[in-house]
């Protein structure tokens, strides 16, 4: 049985240039979310590793620390167990971490990436409403109470106008439009404009 001739859409070079021209840091979102997952996992990972097989090993000590060996051999082992305890502890933590950052990045670029469809523009704007919503996601998943809510907000504000910032910049430098720039500039050409005309 034949199959239907479907319509797929394939961009021209041109459109292809242009996507990643507009895109935000010039990399497209379909690329973009996954690499911050990817990035986001990876620090998370690193980071997990370091303190759980720190704290694997904190446990591993105090559990043991009534029944020291007197051996040789009974030190050897008793290291040789220590070190599986760190790996394990270590992985673990590290997965866990690393799976939470990177399904908060997740939401976080995702968020903006909605934000800015939505809006019609790729600013500042849609990044720090993006990362307040994810903090307030974040806040609700884990009951926090009133004033650690705040705390959550004031940094995903802070995280959100420094990212936004950078973004901006880049933008700006590679010749693209940022919104509120040209609603700026269009404002201050009103003015002139108008000392211009007054005599």
């Amino acid at each position: 049985m034949a199959r239907p001739d479907r319509e797929t859409w394939a961009p021209t070079r041109e459109e292809y240039t242009q996507l990643w021209k507009e895109s935000r840091l010039s990399i497209p979102p379909l690329i973009r979310i996954p690499a911050a997952a990817i990035t986001a996992f990876s620090m998370g990972m690193a980071l997990g590793l370091a303190h759980g097989s720190k704290m694997a090993g904190l446990r591993f000590r105090a559990e043991h620390a009534h029944r020291l060996p007197t051996t040789t051999t009974g030190w050897y082992l008793y290291h040789k167990s220590k070190n599986y305890h760190l790996a394990f502890g270590g992985l673990k933590e590290g997965v866990k971490v690393g799976a939470r950052l990177s399904v908060l990045s997740t939401a976080m670029f995702c968020a903006e990436n909605l934000f800015d469809v939505y809006r019609g523009t790729k600013d500042l704007f849609s990044t720090v409403m993006a990362s307040l919503a994810v903090a307030g996601g974040f806040s609700f998943w884990n009951r926090f109470s009133a004033a650690e809510t705040a705390r959550t907000a004031k940094k995903g504000l802070m995280f959100g106008l420094a990212y936004g910032a950078i973004q901006d910049v880049v933008s700006l430098a590679k010749g693209r439009q940022v919104g509120y720039v040209d609603f700026i500039r269009k404002q201050i050409g009103k003015s002139t404009q108008v000392e211009e005309k007054s005599p």
